[in-house]
């Protein structure tokens, strides 16, 4: 059963009706998790074209958050399920994606996303670095 279309909550509400519209390729579901801005950026391996197959099963993992009031950005590492000739494979997407704090509740503004590697990448660094 698909979730209804209400407006995102949270940052994390907001992400995951992002890979919930991309794993449907319901276009109008992904364009509302988008803020209505002139300025907002998608850097995405396919562009346009990226439902041309069908849906993309891409599920994020490996999330790192960095909350700052009205803005969220989160780093992940997306698995993403491709058919190849011996069936279903996985490719692993280092991507970014940054959130905002709207009047119609937390929308996407950034989304900038490596093109696919066959190789899962390394653990995220879990300590925080001494920057001094």
């Amino acid at each position: 059963m698909r979730k209804p279309k209400l407006p995102p909550g949270s940052p994390d509400d907001a992400e995951a009706a992002f890979y919930d519209a991309l794993q449907h390729a319901d276009i109008e579901r992904l364009m509302a998790c988008w803020a209505d801005e002139d300025d907002i950026v998608c850097v995405h391996p396919g562009g346009e074209a990226m439902f041309a197959n069908g849906s993309v099963q891409a599920t994020p993992e490996k999330v790192r958050r960095l909350d700052a009031g009205a803005c969220s950005v989160h780093s992940v590492v997306e698995r993403v399920a491709v058919m190849s000739d011996d069936g279903f494979q996985h490719a692993w997407v280092v991507a970014t994606n940054v959130y905002a704090k709207t009047a119609q509740g937390w929308r996407m503004v950034a989304h900038h996303a490596s093109p696919g590697m066959r190789t899962e990448p390394p653990e995220i660094l879990t300590a925080k670095p001494v920057l001094h």
